[in-house]
């Protein structure tokens, strides 16, 4: 059995198994698309929050004489001319 293991003893070399230092590669790609989907998600908030602070709000549509002619009908109003 001492056979077996006299090859450490005679190299005088011991070699260590240590974990590589530093993140993962994986990790790293990870933490840059998180990063990117983050920075997107604020600048949009933060744009959506300046709209609607400083633009005016949005002009309606103007309604066809033919949509009012239906409203009016349905609620039981005349148009006029009719």
């Amino acid at each position: 059995m001492s056979d077996e293991f006299e090859f450490a003893d005679k190299g005088n070399k011991i070699i260590y198994e240590t974990e590589a230092k530093g993140f993962n590669p994986g990790l790293i790609v990870l933490l840059f698309v998180v990063g990117l989907l983050l920075i997107f998600l604020v600048g949009n908030y933060v744009l959506y929050s300046y709209a609607q602070k400083n633009l005016p709000p949005r002009k309606k549509k103007p309604v066809s004489k033919k949509k009012m002619k239906k409203e009016r009908l349905k609620q039981g109003v005349s148009a006029p001319g009719e």
